[in-house]
């Protein structure tokens, strides 16, 4: 099963539909703050929306629990949390609510890393990424209890650099 995730696309509407028909084996899609749409946009049809600190739809949530392949994920933008000075405060939400795995946007630096055996998930930005020059969005593959998260630039291509697999 896979999961994609996006984050920060600040107003790009083409691009995430192009994302959407680059990948149809996804089975879920996640869109983490800052599109800068409203909730009822085409481009967001599909989507599971959070709302972030650009966004000024009051009709995205600012969290949202979902379940993907058996894991509970909590979806925020993170500006909520601070998640530029740290993701503690994130983490003890995630663990309030029980989550596998969290995807956040908000910084726009994209990566995954594992804390306290919760994975964290930043797809980076398809428009405006930070410490790098590729425009990302993710993926995340799980197949048993092994789970792969792979990058992409917006042409389709992976960022092999990024790729991590981990056990949850």
């Amino acid at each position: 099963m896979k999961l994609l995730i996006t984050s920060d696309s600040h107003g790009w509407q083409k691009q995430l539909l192009d994302i959407k028909k680059n990948h149809e084996d996804v089975t879920d899609l996640i869109h983490c703050g800052d599109s800068e749409l409203a909730a009822d946009t085409d481009e967001l049809v599909g989507y599971q929306v959070v709302r972030g600190n650009c966004d000024y739809d009051s009709g995205f949530p600012n969290d949202l629990i979902t379940e993907f392949a058996g894991y509970k994920i909590y979806v925020t933008h993170g500006h909520l949390y601070n998640v530029k000075m740290s993701l503690q405060n994130l983490l003890y939400r995630a663990q309030e609510t029980g989550a596998k795995i969290v995807c956040f946007g908000h910084s726009h630096i994209a990566g995954s890393e594992m804390i306290d055996n919760v994975l964290f998930i930043n797809p980076g930005s398809i428009r405006l990424p930070r410490k790098r020059q590729e425009e990302t969005y993710a993926i995340l593959e799980v197949v048993a209890n092994s789970v792969t998260v792979r990058f992409y630039q917006l042409n389709g291509v992976e960022v092999a650099s990024l790729r991590a697999t981990y056990t949850l």
